[in-house]
Formats: C-alpha cells, structure tokens, sequence
C-alpha cells in the first residue's frame, strides 16, 4: 500500500452506530471523505514485528498529536456524565456509586507522529482513580488508551490498521506522582529484576478538543499486556491472558476478565489454582500442596514479583487492592504474574498494612498470607529480596536510573521547551516536581535501609 491515495465516502448513519453517541450529537457532516496518504506497510500494517526503538525510545521524549474535536469531546462529556453522574470540572455527584462498571466509549480520533497520521484511531478514557480524580478537577491531562483498528468495521479500508506493529498503546498521565515518572521506571525496575513488564517510554501530547492543540504534558506510554507484551516477552500468547479483580480468597467468573480465548469460556487453570491454593494439604502435607500448586502456578516467579514489589513499596496492588496485575497461562510456567499500572509504586502516599515482612496481611490475601506462612515459600521471598538489592536496587544504580529520567523529561514540565500549566497538567507547582526528585531517592534509600535491616534480622 505504499504510496497509495484511498478516498472513500462514509456516511454518518455508520459512524454514529459505531461511536454509540447519544441522541442529537452529530459528529460529523452528512458525508465525509477520508483521504488516507501516509500509510506503509512498516509504520501502518500488520506484517511487521512491533518496532520497539521507535515506539519506545529509551533517551528520548517522542510527540504525538491527536485530533480530537469538538464532536467528539461533546460525545465523551456525554459518556463519562452517563458513567460516573457527574459533569466534567465538578464535584457533584462525586464518590457516590464507586467507579462504573463499563469502560468509557470509543470515538474514532486523527492520531500524528513522525510527519504521519493514523486515521480514525479508536480513543477511549481508561482507569479507576486516576480518571475518577483527573475528571472531577477537571484536569485536561486525561488518562487514555489507542486502539488503532477500532473503528475497521466501519473504514474497511483501515483494516488492520497499526502503529508501527503495535495495536494497542495505554496512555498515563502521572495522577499522584509529582515526578511523572514512576511507571517509567518502576516497569524498568521489574525488567531489570526478571520480572516480565510492558515497555514504557515518555511522550509529549497535543490535543486539540475542538478549540486548537492544546499541550497536555508529558505522558508515560505503556505497552498493553494482551498486545505485543506477552508475546515478545514469552515467545507465545495462546495461553489464557486475564486481567483480573480478584483477591483469591473464591473463584468468581466476573473478577477474572478474559483478554483473549473468550470463546471457550475456559477458567479451569484459574480454578484450578484458588483450589489448590485453598487445599488441606497446606497444613495436612506441605510437600505435596507446594508441588500441586507449582504445577499451575509460577510460584517462584510470584515471590520474586512479591520482594520486589514490597521493597519498591507499592500499595496498589494486590496485598492492598485486588487489582493491577495481569496472570498468563504459559505452556511450560503455567499461570505467571505480571505488574501493571506502576503509577502508585515507590511511594508511601498511603499508610498500608503492607510491612516489608508482610506480618500484617491476614487470610484476606491468601496468595500471599498462605505462601509467606510456608517456610520453604518465606525463605525464597527472602532470597530473592537479597538478590534484588545487591543485583538491581543498589543506591548508585537506582540514583543513576532516576537522574537519568528526570533531566529527559524536565524540559518538557518546567521548560524550557515545554511546561506543564494548569488544568493540563497533575502537577501542584513546578516546585513539587523539582523537590520530588530527591524525594524519590530518598524514598529509594530507605527502602533498601529498611529491606537490609529486616534480611538482617532473618
């Protein structure tokens, strides 16, 4: 398709139904023509591997432009106002009912980056708080997530249609993190531990919402698990991937979301798992129960995930919330834990009952309470946890991996290329952004002072 001028006329009947707008929104002319001129098959199809260093530079802080439009931003207020009660920029209604059950809708958006564009890009808002927090204030730096095949039913000529490999990409905006870059390198962190975790790279972005482009910040861009993660990561995706809110404690199909094999309506190995976990044989023959259970579960894997996530110190997560983390079923590892939504990691915002011991975490979390009861599961959390300070989580290298972030996105928050204003931006002042950064490292060195006195103690 290099080269190749595509016009087609796509009446507004077919658009309304696949944006699902409400009545009296019209999004569109009666008729309109979609001119597609940049598409090849390395930056738009589907036949070429994901291309990393492009969409995920690690020493650069890459643009992306997207068209919204007055339309479309109308449909999304719309949407969210449905969703969650309240109107975009007001407290009203807020906090009751909790967070909605579905995600917000798709509208198809202009996508650019690189001197190309990406054309009926399915947008949608994503998260919990985080979206929650930014809507209510009225924050313009919006949590989000591209789907660039969305919209295919209704273009057929974008079928397929992806962005440099990948289909998916998650959009953070840095709610509750004065850094902005705690995903970045927390997902960093987990990689250099050997805990499999999405790529994330830094991202100026423009949005225009039907008034001109606005400057939204600098966003961490995450790779979707049940895109290209799994697969690039495992060298293979057909094993069940899910997303689940579970806390382990029973086996109910709602909490565990099936990203992929949806057809099947298969949750034996998850079942499997709960009621191996919850077996007698975890008091009547401990031998036994941990060999049923590494059958189906990479439990070794799990208390590496487990030590490195209590050092860090990260509440959000299972061990606090039942949430966050995605379990792959690999053909010889069987279910394997993989992080998500690091936004919250490296802090102790919260007060939690998560102790670097994890004394205080009752039978409420049984995939942890259960195994750190074990002596055999307790000792490896132990060992991976001196293992990760001495190979990973050293002060020289955590201060190197922190400085190096910080002086990449700082003139694109505070200038002097860029800075980050309000309503677009979660930041309270520049000044929070500057004293966060010796924040972090010291949030870092006590850590491993805290990591190092309890292994000590053990």
């Amino acid at each position: 398709m290099r080269g190749m001028l595509k016009t087609v006329w796509i009446s507004c009947i077919g658009l309304l139904l696949a944006c699902q707008e409400p009545a009296g929104i019209n999004p569109a002319p009666e008729e309109e023509e979609l001119v597609i001129k940049d598409w090849t098959d390395e930056t738009h199809g589907n036949d070429v591997p994901p291309d990393y260093p492009t969409v995920f530079p690690q020493d650069q802080v890459n643009t992306l432009v997207i068209e919204l439009g007055s339309n479309n931003w109308q449909v999304i207020q719309n949407n969210m106002k449905a969703l969650f009660g309240y109107n975009f920029g007001t407290t009203q209604g807020a906090g009751q009912g909790g967070f909605p059950q579905a995600d917000p809708e798709y509208v198809p958006v202009s996508v650019k980056f690189n001197g190309k564009e990406w054309y009926k890009v399915g947008f949608r808002l994503k998260g919990n708080s985080s979206l929650s927090m930014s809507w209510r204030k009225g924050i313009y730096k919006l949590p989000f997530r591209l789907n660039f095949d969305r919209f295919e039913d209704v273009y057929p000529q974008l079928k397929n249609q992806r962005f440099y490999g990948f289909k998916e990409l998650s959009m953070a905006p840095g709610v509750n993190d004065e850094s902005l870059i705690r995903e970045k390198i927390s997902g960093d962190i987990f990689n250099r531990a050997g805990i499999a975790s999405s790529q994330t790279a830094f991202y100026k972005v423009y949005i225009n919402f039907g008034s001109g482009l606005w400057y939204c910040g600098v966003y961490t861009m995450v790779e979707v698990v049940d895109d290209t993660m799994i697969e690039n990561r495992f060298g293979e995706d057909d094993g069940n991937i899910y997303k689940p809110e579970s806390d382990f404690t029973s086996f109910m199909p709602d909490n565990f979301e099936k990203k992929n094999n949806k057809a099947e309506a298969d949750f034996s190995d998850v079942v499997l798992l709960i009621n191996t976990l919850h077996s007698p044989l975890r008091t009547e023959n401990p031998a036994q129960w941990r060999e049923q259970l590494e059958a189906v579960f990479y439990v070794d894997h799990f208390m590496k995930w487990l030590a490195v996530n209590t050092v860090m110190q990260n509440w959000d997560t299972y061990g606090h919330m039942p949430h966050n983390y995605y379990l792959y079923n690999h053909a010889q590892q069987g279910l394997t834990w993989i992080p998500w939504d690091n936004n919250e990691s490296l802090s102790n915002r919260r007060n939690t009952t998560v102790t670097i011991g994890l004394e205080k975490i009752n039978n409420q979390w049984p995939l942890i309470r259960f195994l750190m009861d074990d002596p055999v599961y307790a000792n490896r959390y132990r060992e991976h946890m001196s293992q990760f300070l001495s190979e990973v989580f050293t002060t020289t290298a955590m201060n190197n991996l922190v400085d190096k972030q910080y002086a990449l996105i700082s003139p694109f928050v505070i200038g002097p290329y860029e800075a980050e204003i309000e309503k677009y931006s979660h930041l309270t002042s520049s000044n929070a952004f500057i004293a966060e950064h010796a924040l972090l490292k010291q949030h870092i060195a006590t850590r491993i002072q805290v990591a190092t006195e309890y292994l000590e103690a053990n």
